[in-house]
Formats: C-alpha cells, sequence, structure tokens
C-alpha cells in the first residue's frame, strides 16, 4: 500500500506552475493528494492525483476564514490519515502547518518562496513575518527555492541557520526543456496575433501585474525608450492586479497597440515567451524568479532587479543585465543597452539556454524532492 501525501496551495493554478512535474514523478510512489479552492474537476486535470478536496484558503488575512480553514483542513487530515503534508504560499503554509500539528501529521514540509513582508514597515511587516516564523516554527521540513532567499529568511531570524533545504541549484520547480523551446512557429504567430512586426525588439513580463513587480518603473523606463527608438515593444502577460492598464494614459508615448500589448493571462506561456527578444523582471522581492529561468530556456536575456531571490536565476554580464530595485533610471540604461547592441543579446540568450539546461533542468530537482521523501518516509 502507498503511502500518502497532501500538497496544499491556495488556488490549483499553484500547483500546475510549481508542482506539476514533481507530483508525476512522486505518484509513482506515493499516492498523490491535492487541497485548494478547487471549483471543479477541471481545474485539477492533468495533475497526476489520486484525490482533492476544496478548502477556502484566503490569500488576505481573514481571522474567520482562516481559523475555517485550519478546522477543515484538520478534520481532513485526521480523516485521511497523511503521511506528510506539504504546503506551497504563505497562507496555505499557515493554515497547513497549524492543523498539520493538531492533526498529529508526523511529517510537515513547507517550501518558502518569497516573503511578502519584504517590502512592507512597521507593524504590517512584523505581523506578516511572524506568520513565516509560526511556519518555521510549527514544521518539521523547511524547503527554500533559493540560496540568496535562505540567507535572507536566516538574516531575518525567520529560519535557524543550515536547518531549511535548497536542491540542487535551487528553484521550486526548475524549467521543463521539452516544453520551454526555442519555437520559430510560435514565435511567428503569436506577433502576427498582436501585430509585432519581425524587427520590433519585443522586451516581455511574466508574472502578476504589480508595484512589487516593478510595473511602475517598467513603464517609466520604456515610456523613455519608446520615445527614442522606434523599433521598440513591450508585451506584458499575467493578471492585472493593481489596475495598471488602466493607468497606460498617464505615458504618451506608450501606445496600446503600436508599441505596446497586454496579453492577460496564458496557459501556455512557452507560446507567448517565443514572441518576445529580451525578458524583463525588475522585481522588488523574488523567491526565486521561475519565470526567468522559462525565457531563459527559450533563448532570452533577461533584465532583472538586484532584489534577493532573483539574484540565483541570472548571471549579470553573462545571461542578462542587472537594474537596482525601484529605479526607473538604472532599467531604463539596461534596456536602452539591450538595445544597441544586438550581438551582446544574442549571446547573453545562448548562455542563457545553456545555464538553464545544464542547472535548473526539471528532472534533477524532481528526483531530489523524490529522494527527500523517500529519505523520511520510511
Amino acid at each position: 500500500m502507498k503511502k500518502k501525501i497532501c500538497f496544499v496551495v491556495a488556488i490549483p493554478m499553484t500547483a500546475h506552475t510549481f508542482l506539476r512535474d514533481h507530483i508525476r514523478v512522486l505518484c509513482e510512489v506515493y499516492d498523490i493528494y491535492l487541497v485548494a479552492n478547487i471549483k471543479s474537476e477541471e481545474e485539477v486535470k492533468g495533475l497526476a492525483i489520486k484525490g482533492w478536496k476544496s478548502i477556502d484558503i484566503e490569500r488576505g488575512i481573514s481571522l474567520t476564514k482562516d481559523l475555517k480553514a485550519v478546522a477543515q483542513l484538520k478534520s481532513y487530515f485526521a480523516e485521511m490519515k497523511f503521511d506528510a503534508v506539504h504546503s506551497v504560499t504563505p497562507k496555505a503554509g499557515l493554515v497547513t502547518a497549524l492543523a498539520g500539528k493538531l492533526a498529529g501529521i508526523k511529517h510537515r514540509t513547507h517550501i518558502f518562496t518569497g516573503q511578502v513582508w519584504a517590502t512592507r514597515t512597521g507593524l504590517m511587516r512584523q505581523m506578516l513575518k511572524s506568520i513565516d516564523k509560526i511556519i518555521a516554527k510549527c514544521d518539521n521540513h523547511i524547503m527554500v527555492d533559493g540560496k540568496s532567499q535562505r540567507a535572507f529568511l536566516e538574516k531575518e531570524g525567520v529560519l535557524k541557520s543550515g536547518k531549511a533545504l535548497v536542491f540542487c541549484k535551487g528553484s521550486i520547480a526548475g524549467v521543463n526543456s521539452e516544453r520551454f523551446v526555442p519555437d520559430a512557429v510560435a514565435r511567428k504567430e503569436e506577433r502576427e496575433k498582436m501585430g509585432i512586426k519581425d524587427d520590433m525588439l519585443t522586451y516581455i513580463f511574466l508574472g502578476r501585474l504589480n508595484h512589487d513587480k516593478g510595473i511602475g518603473e517598467l513603464y517609466e523606463a520604456y515610456n523613455r525608450l519608446a520615445a527614442e527608438e522606434k523599433d521598440v515593444y513591450l508585451l506584458l502577460v499575467g493578471m492585472d492586479e493593481e489596475g495598471y492598464i488602466e493607468k497606460l494614459p498617464d505615458y504618451k508615448h506608450i501606445q496600446d497597440g503600436k508599441n505596446f500589448s497586454y496579453y492577460g493571462l496564458t496557459k501556455q506561456p512557452e507560446r507567448v515567451l517565443n514572441a518576445g527578444d529580451v525578458f524583463v523582471l525588475p522585481t522588488y522581492r523574488e523567491g526565486f524568479g521561475s519565470s526567468v529561468l522559462e525565457a531563459a530556456c527559450i533563448g532570452l536575456p533577461c533584465i532583472c532587479s538586484d532584489a534577493y531571490g532573483v539574484l540565483d536565476a541570472y548571471i549579470d554580464g553573462e545571461t542578462g543585465l542587472q537594474c537596482k530595485v525601484g529605479d526607473a533610471e538604472s532599467l531604463y540604461q539596461c534596456m536602452k543597452k539591450m538595445h544597441d547592441n544586438a550581438d551582446m543579446r544574442m549571446n547573453m540568450g545562448k548562455r542563457s539556454r545553456e545555464r538553464a539546461l545544464h542547472d535548473f533542468n526539471v528532472k534533477p530537482i524532481s528526483e531530489a524532492w523524490l529522494k527527500f521523501y523517500k529519505e523520511i518516509l520510511v
């Protein structure tokens, strides 16, 4: 009889994005279950799971809903007698840690993938930080998806030195080298769909559109670049969480449909990334920067900030250029340099793909997860 592992996330998309390949490997040895705010069977289609349960886990703070989620999880954990529970993202981590401990689950694991509180100040920072401390105290196995993030958490007193695991070179999910490949056909089709001309140098962002991802600085830098250069294009892909598309009229040189497109959400990032020439992530905080690896595997050079976490995803001057956090001038200079140096772009893109394939292939990371569970579930 197989032993049972239950993964807990707030939304099913997290499982698809970060856990799908690991679950496919783990399910050969264990029965895998998933808990999330699941609205239908369709939302978990494609995941190699034995079963699932829908529990409302709010991303925001809601004492009533959070306590309800803890109670429901505790009951489910006890009923199913899981051998291990494993959480991803802060709120899922908190309710899973508490419920798992109360239910007497022997092996409780959480993987840290970035800290919301890193950009906050005052009481809110302390309150959000305390959530991570509770998770670290209640769980008996801690993973972190990057070495610079682990160092940050140790420095901040969230984790004890040397107690958290980072598998391989880092990244929660690595990159699927069979999925993220240079694809000339996809590039042509996606660019034609958006009306991007062949000679337009396209900067692409993939992620949530919000302040912490540096979208404000990206607008400022690109607006200046677009005033100077007519062969540039900016493509934003992801959920607009803070109304950034509505702010476009404030930037007179960013013209929707002419040198800018908002793609929205996609379930095929490998296709839309092929439409780009340079990947841009001027983030204020990051767990690792999986989108940087996906773009790199396709062969795109990057422009990334010097925030902790994302530092592990690229090498400044080798696979991309580094801008300063919250500095539109620094970002502009990097974008301008990429525009003016075609040979540099090509060489960085080539090296990006080589590094992604060698250091961050998903298969060794999935095997490391399997090895971890084989060692604790003896």
